[in-house]
């Protein structure tokens, strides 16, 4: 596990992230995170857009639902 300290920067709050998750997150400078809040109150930090994860889910959800017809046509 890796703490942050929560500390004035300019007008606002921030943390720092550690070279270690930096290098995880597979992050560089300009690259933009993306946060999410998860049902345990636990806050994920990804280098990817949610929105496309879940389009993901439904095309998956889709191809499941419809996967004979998609055998169909194919052939």
């Amino acid at each position: 596990m890796t703490s942050v300290i929560v500390q004035p920067i300019g007008n606002a709050l921030g943390v720092v992230l550690p070279d270690e998750v930096l290098t995880r997150l597979n992050a560089k400078v300009g690259d933009l995170l993306y946060l999410t809040q998860a049902p345990n109150a636990a806050v994920l930090i990804t280098t990817q857009d949610g929105s496309v994860e879940a389009q993901m889910q439904a095309a998956e959800e889709g191809m499941a639902k419809y996967r004979h017809c998609l055998r169909e046509l194919a052939k």
